[in-house]
């Protein structure tokens, strides 16, 4: 009999349901029987994640599976890593931080001067980015949200909780807050003193294949059934990879929101020259991901809503240009300007560059993405002492032939895209795999 489970997997741009059967000849069918719109909201200023939103649209993807499919064998939930959700015993605390809201900016550096960017890497082995859960949670201490907490989630942890009633916490996602040493997989003691955190928030991680629970009893009047819920690897670029079945050593990017380019590993790299290239060690079940989290089609998806364009249309328009303009699409400006085609134009003219047509902004978009996953690649040659002829491109991002040629350019190597639904892939096998 054909075991069939489910995979709600939400982006920052986008959630989708997909139903997983596995075939007779070990293939995976995917069906999406669900997808919805995501992006962050504005409140008092800040941006912020509506999770009663998403969790909404996570009850209708579970009824239209049932109806599809009532004989569903398990469920898991992947998001985007760092964000969660506080609780004080049941009660969420309000609101849910959206990584690109920019409350981290002061806290930072008070907790850099505690305990200094090189110590914490060398602990962590996590790359420095302004988003990362350890700042985030810093910034809650400074304004008080930690007051009379019991529990902290992570955003898939939540949701996942929010369906069952149990709170457990998944580890490729306890990975991506900058707080875990990944050689004893554990919150690190050091840091959690000398930053005055909580480090009970973080204990008791689990791994994928644990039973989370099954659904309450108001979710299965609601959806039409029950169904256990399951840890997959809740975070989606671990879930990504392990869809693939990539061998360690074979270079990858992860391409939506953002570009996660690496490779896996048997063991963790922490050392100076790692952290100076700011590649993070992410954890797999049983492998680690040498890898750098970089911008990914975030600026166009920006551009495709501000000009009216499909990316289709975009790619179609760059292709007329033979604009030679680059700029670094990492600048912290480019995660949430107020105009994004502004704040493109903005960095090329810094450059010397005055007269840039539609076109020519686009295709520098392209050509920028493109050179900085060039560099980021030799930089992993670089701390690996291996070469990488290929680069295995999967997510949405492989769907643009345009940055695909361009990349093949900059990187000098052969680009394997692969336009499939890799992080839902990876959650379906995971629940199919489970001991």
């Amino acid at each position: 009999m054909a075991r069939t489970v489910l995979a709600i997997d939400l982006g920052a741009s986008s959630g989708r349901a997909i139903l997983g059967t596995e075939l007779p000849s070990g293939e995976v069918s995917l069906t999406e029987v669900h997808r919805f719109p995501n992006g962050y909201e504005i409140q008092d200023g800040h941006l912020v994640w509506d999770v009663d939103r998403l969790f909404e649209e996570i009850v209708i993807g579970i009824r239209k599976a049932i109806a599809a499919c009532p004989d569903i064998e398990s469920l898991s939930v992947d998001t985007w890593g760092v964000d969660y959700v506080l609780l004080k015993g049941d009660e969420p605390v309000k609101p849910c931080y959206c990584y690109r809201d920019e409350r981290t900016k002061g806290p930072i550096e008070e907790v850099h001067s505690l305990i200094p960017f090189s110590r914490l890497y060398a602990i962590t082995g996590i790359q420095y980015a302004s988003f990362n859960t350890i700042y985030q949670l810093y910034a809650d201490k400074k304004a008080g949200r930690l007051e009379g907490v019991t529990d902290l989630l992570m955003l898939p942890e939540y949701l996942m909780y929010r369906l069952t009633g149990k709170k457990v916490k998944e580890w490729t996602n306890a990975g991506t807050t900058g707080l875990f040493d990944p050689r004893t997989g554990e919150p690190s003691k050091e840091i959690f003193d000398t930053l005055g955190l909580p480090i009970d928030l973080f204990k008791n991680v689990k791994k994928q294949g644990t039973l989370v629970g099954n659904l309450k009893p108001e979710i299965v009047r609601e959806v039409g059934g029950d169904i256990p819920v399951v840890l997959c690897p809740t975070h989606d670029t671990a879930a990504a990879i392990d869809g693939l079945d990539l061998p360690n050593d074979v270079a990858y990017i992860s391409s939506g929101t953002w570009s996660l380019l690496g490779v896996k590993r048997p063991t963790s790299l922490t050392s100076e020259a790692s952290a100076k290239a700011n590649y993070s060690n992410e954890f797999g079940k049983d492998y680690f991901r040498l890898q750098k989290n970089i911008m990914g089609t975030w600026i166009l998806q920006c551009l495709s809503k501000e000009m009216g364009l499909s990316f289709p249309a975009m790619i179609e328009m760059a292709r007329t240009s033979s604009f030679e303009g680059c700029f670094d699409v990492n600048e912290e400006r480019f995660l949430a300007p107020k105009s994004m085609k502004d704040t493109v134009l903005s960095a090329l003219r810094e450059q010397g560059y005055d007269t840039i047509s539609e076109a020519d902004l686009l295709l520098s978009v392209h050509r920028s993405l493109a050179r900085c996953y060039g560099a980021s690649l030799r930089d992993l040659a670089a701390l690996t002492g291996k070469e990488y002829p290929t680069l295995t491109i999967v997510g949405g991002g492989a769907k643009n032939a345009l940055l695909n040629e361009l990349v093949e350019k900059e990187a000098g190597v052969k680009v394997i895209p692969l336009p499939i639904e890799a992080t839902a892939l990876g959650n379906i096998k995971s629940q199919l795999r489970k001991e």
